[in-house]
């Protein structure tokens, strides 16, 4: 065990708690919101100026896809957060600065890869799940442009975990706010003035993404902490790595899971035609505002949780979770309410098809009321997981949310094919899936667990 340093006073780790977690989450929810941006304004430029079967393009079938891929590697990589804020909590200096650079080396290695497996296969899985002809052309160039430039996203989501991890997490805001600001520029540069319609919305989240990954890298290694990049000593550290794929692997695989069900849902979407494409399209960017708010959350008590098990303060662990899951529900009810009030007026931005706006305050009627049900998931599995407990997680997610929403698909929706009864099925299992997590972290066995693995480490 290498000796420890004493560094400067961690809030994460003192001080009061709901006001940590307010510094912290604020800046996350400010970044993820900048960072849902990209996509956001090209769904909005593009639906103005291109049309509904563009807008189409660059959300259903496109952007679930594009989730279940990068997905994977974003949940592999919150394995390198745990690790990392699990070492910096403790003050470990050699386990902290090799997993930065391993951590750094996944994301090079993770993201070639996923740009081969983007550009080759992008069109025949659009084809895959019925996404309509029209739609097509426009998705499959769409994805291509996007997957080509993937190495950048990756290394800014590892770059900006392992900042988040040590307990920063403004820089990764300001870096966002600089990119979303070119990103908007660019779209309708790319857009607008040069007609470039879809791969130009494209082009411009690359470019855009590539910057934000740049800021991150020099951040990183113009510090003079112990998580300090040097691109040198960019390898993989085999223990770490090792420890980083136990953690990573069940939440990426959880991503996979909840993406893989989408999928299925988004082709039963398909069968409705490109008008609800559209609605749904347009309804995911308002519904990104829910999913930012609780994933910052989640992202902020998977940190306070890691780094207050790593310096043994469990007391303060058990109360953050307490704190950060009143605070999700409250913000759950509060967005519920404002988006049931306002929701419809907000979809007028991305259309003025008549029917498509119709179908898109359908489909919210049945989603929005029901967002409190998912708080329990996210908090509850962001808290064990920063203990270093992921697998049984991923096992209940997997059952609860995706094969009971499977199941919902094949079963249900050949009875009654509609489009309420497809989106029915979100509701229910957060439903079903919050109460299995409430039993689980109730009965406190991942915590015994995560003792008796920290004990056996010394």
């Amino acid at each position: 065990m290498k000796k420890n340093i004493v560094g400067n006073a961690n809030g994460i780790v003192e001080g009061v708690i709901w006001k940590q977690l307010v510094k912290f989450f604020f800046p996350i929810l400010l970044g993820a919101f900048f960072q849902q941006l990209y996509n956001t304004v090209d769904a909005v430029v593009v639906g103005n100026f291109v049309g509904k079967t563009a807008l189409a393009a660059v959300g259903g079938s496109t952007g679930v896809l594009i989730n279940l891929l990068v997905g994977f590697f974003i949940g592999l990589s919150s394995g390198a957060s745990v690790i990392i804020s699990q070492y910096y909590g403790a003050r470990k200096v050699e386990e902290t600065s090799k997993s930065v650079h391993t951590a750094i080396a996944l994301s090079l290695v993770g993201g070639l890869i996923m740009m081969v497996v983007g550009l080759l296969f992008a069109e025949q899985a659009l084809r895959l799940m019925s996404t309509p002809e029209e739609v097509i052309e426009y998705a499959s160039v769409y994805m291509r442009v996007y997957f080509a430039g993937i190495i950048p996203v990756f290394i800014y989501n590892v770059g900006s975990s392992i900042l988040r991890a040590i307990g920063d997490s403004k820089r990764p805001l300001y870096f966002l706010i600089a990119c979303c600001l070119a990103n908007v520029v660019l779209d309708l540069l790319f857009v607008v003035v040069f007609h470039m319609g879809v791969f130009g919305a494209g082009l411009a989240t690359l470019i855009s993404q590539a910057i934000s990954a740049v800021l991150v890298i020099i951040t990183l290694m113009r510090t003079d902490d112990i998580y300090r990049l040097e691109i040198k000593n960019i390898k993989f550290t085999p223990y770490i790595l090792k420890d980083i794929i136990k953690i990573g692997i069940p939440a990426g695989l959880q991503s996979v899971m909840y993406s893989s069900s989408n999928v299925i849902i988004q082709s039963t979407l398909n069968s409705f035609g490109t008008n609800v494409i559209a609605a749904w399209t347009a309804y995911s960017k308002i519904d990104a505002i829910f999913w930012m708010t609780i994933n910052a959350f989640g992202i902020s008590i998977t940190t306070f949780s890691g780094q207050n098990f790593g310096a043994k303060r469990y007391d303060r662990m058990k109360k953050s979770v307490k704190v950060c899951l009143a605070m999700a529900m409250c913000s759950a009810v509060l967005l519920s309410t404002v988006l049931m009030t306002f929701g419809g007026n907000v979809l007028g931005l991305f259309t003025n098809d008549k029917d498509v706006i119709a179908k898109g305050i359908e489909i919210m009627n049945i989603m929005v009321p029901f967002y409190f049900t998912y708080v329990c998931i996210e908090i509850l599995s962001g808290a064990v997981r920063g203990a270093g407990d992921s697998l049984i997680p991923m096992i209940m997610t997997c059952i609860g949310i995706c094969v009971l929403r499977v199941l919902w698909i094949w079963i249900v929706i050949p009875q009654y094919h509609t489009l309420p009864m497809v989106i029915a099925s979100y509701p229910a299992t957060w439903a079903i899936t919050s109460l299995m997590f409430i039993v689980y972290y109730l009965q406190k066995g991942w915590f015994r667990r995560a003792l008796k693995r920290e004990s056996s480490s010394i």
